[in-house]
């Protein structure tokens, strides 16, 4: 299995709204460029708390989706160009329902491993003018995926991902999405989901809601802080 990067983008941590920083605001390079444990060189992050390090070095959209949000939020110029949400690799050929969790992709010369489905936030909001866009993008599960960097190298527009292993083919990031956002809990599935190798924010979110009972509030991630009267 195969998907082909159409861009690699990056942007650098500026200002943004309601006294947030974000390099969600990023641009195509040409060339070769190099992509090591934390990332694609001259990538950068506005809050590390909850962005980047090694788990989360690699951001990948699928260009599939954007004809998607054409037809369901109409014409909007950050769909005419690559980076609309904020990803490093622009891809064509794979989706949620194709990657599975522990996928390993040879991306021109460095072997990406992928990690964990995107949590949207609100900057999305924000990004796209829409109060409902993080919402949205957590409903439909076009989210995209992170990836760690196991083995540095280079990355380019045309490059292929080629898929090097599959541990887990029993969980594609498509029913990762839908327990994670499913607000009912199902206690089979979580304990299935725990026996996987995940990360260290998703491991704990998840036996969270184990010995709650409860599936935790979204707000405060999809409204983000409130705005100054």
């Amino acid at each position: 299995m195969a998907g082909c990067v159409l861009a690699v983008c990056t942007g650098p941590a500026v200002a943004y709204a309601r006294g947030a920083r974000s390099a969600i605001d990023k641009r195509a390079r040409t060339g070769r460029i190099a992509c090591g444990a934390l990332g694609v060189d001259g990538d950068e992050q506005g809050d590390l708390r909850v962005h980047g390090g090694p788990d989360k070095a690699v951001h990948h959209y699928p260009s599939e989706h954007y004809a998607a949000w054409r037809a369901e939020i109409g014409a909007h110029p950050l769909l005419d160009a690559p980076a609309a949400f904020g990803e490093n690799l622009h891809t064509r050929g794979l989706t949620e329902a194709d990657v599975c969790l522990g996928d390993r992709y040879r991306v021109g010369e460095a072997l990406l491993e992928v990690s964990q489905a995107r949590q949207p936030c609100w900057k999305l909001n924000e990004r796209f003018g829409r109060a409902d866009m993080a919402a949205q993008v957590q409903h439909t599960g076009r989210t995209g995926w992170y990836s760690r960097v196991l083995e540095a190298g280079a990355v380019w527009a045309g490059a292929e991902l080629v898929l090097q292993a599959r541990p887990h083919p029993e969980w594609p990031l498509a029913r990762l999405l839908d327990l994670l956002y499913r607000p009912s809990l199902d206690a089979a599935e979580l304990r299935a989901a725990l026996a996987l190798p995940l990360p260290p924010n998703w491991e704990r979110l998840l036996r969270r809601r184990l010995e709650s009972g409860a599936v935790e509030s979204w707000d405060a991630r999809l409204a983000g802080p409130a705005t100054s009267a």
